[in-house]
């Protein structure tokens, strides 16, 4: 009797083997950065102005009289900003980040055939080519404070810091001067590789992995600083309602967990047309902020056709589609096939 056709779980869920805490935002001075304990911590803060009008008006609006009195008018906003102290020149972003085993393991899968077919294709890819090709790509990002997003820009110096802790001690230092690693690509780099060697420990599941990272930014006294902004769900409109509304952790500027997780797997060049510097890894190869998906279905290059084609039809993918694979395995999320048509 035939076997029964393999097909993928309806289940099959993966859970995240980096993770991420939010970054916390403190200042103080350049020269002073071995006493990081004692900064300051950076809080939010309000403000009113009062703007132009400089947004595209919409083309219905053509009376020049309506529009005359609508550029004149002030644009009034309230908006959160948040910046170092006149006494400081220098930001720390600080987050920790654990690095676990078992990706490619699902936490969740109802087809036992898949699930060991899963395991596996996986077993294979690391037998062959283990978790340093990825690992090095993550230790590079945080080598290069990609992390750091709008405040990596225009500063003149940055620091990055990181430790490996183990019983609450630090076991492990590296130092990065940031501005040597470009964003645009991934360069080799001995210090770089040791890190690397650290995160491909604790994905192989051969030892406990917790980074404890500092990003020291030089960007001059009392300058604004940047943490994420809340996305508000819920429209408020009318007087007192703010324009931009920053994160905070208990009264501290702070960076989302899952933008600086983003960052840290901005490790994607392996996809069709790359431009000039790598995406985040993503199943669609998806880039928000451009409005771009870089891995189409159409072209056979997203997560789940390599996927089904790997495991379904044991059609395995090129090398750099199988780092692709993997890491997004390392991203975590649900990929189940809809029952539903």
């Amino acid at each position: 009797m035939a076997s029964e056709k393999l097909a993928t779980a309806s289940v099959l869920a993966f859970e995240r083997k980096l993770d991420v805490s939010d970054g916390l935002f403190s200042a103080g001075k350049w020269d002073d950065k071995a006493n990081t304990a004692s900064w300051k911590t950076i809080g939010i803060n309000e403000k009113s102005v009062r703007g132009t009008i400089s947004n595209r008006l919409k083309s219905k609006d053509s009376d020049p009289a309506k529009l005359d009195a609508m550029i004149e008018k002030p644009n009034l906003q309230t908006v959160d900003v948040a910046a170092l102290p006149a006494d400081a020149d220098t930001l720390c972003v600080h987050f920790s980040m654990r690095v676990l085993g078992g990706a490619g393991i699902p936490s969740a899968c109802n087809v036992t055939a898949y699930r060991n077919k899963l395991k596996e294709t996986v077993d294979g890819y690391i037998s062959e080519h283990g978790f340093k090709v990825l690992s090095d790509r993550y230790a590079y990002n945080i080598a290069s404070g990609r992390f750091l997003w709008r405040n990596r820009v225009g500063a003149e110096e940055v620091e990055v810091v990181v430790n490996r802790m183990n019983d609450g001690e630090v076991s492990k230092t590296w130092k990065f001067n940031s501005f040597d690693y470009p964003l645009v690509d991934f360069q080799e780099d001995k210090n770089v590789s040791s890190l690397g060697d650290v995160i491909c420990e604790g994905l192989s599941g051969s030892g406990f992995v917790l980074l404890d990272v500092f990003a020291y930014v030089r960007i001059g006294w009392g300058q604004e600083v940047f943490p994420s902004q809340e996305l508000i769900m819920t429209k408020e409109s009318g007087k007192g309602s703010k324009s931009k509304t920053l994160y905070q952790v208990g009264n501290v500027a702070a960076m989302h967990s899952q933008k600086i997780g983003n960052a840290v797997r901005t490790i994607d060049t392996w996809y069709t047309d790359f431009p000039e510097s790598p995406i985040a890894v993503e199943p669609y190869g998806s880039v928000t902020s451009l409005g771009c998906a870089y891995r189409q279905p159409k072209d056979k290059t997203d997560f789940y056709n390599l996927l089904d084609g790997w495991i379904l039809r044991d059609k395995k993918p090129d090398v750099n589609h199988q780092h692709f694979v993997m890491a997004v395995f390392v991203r975590g999320g649900v990929f189940g096939n809809s029952e539903k048509e």
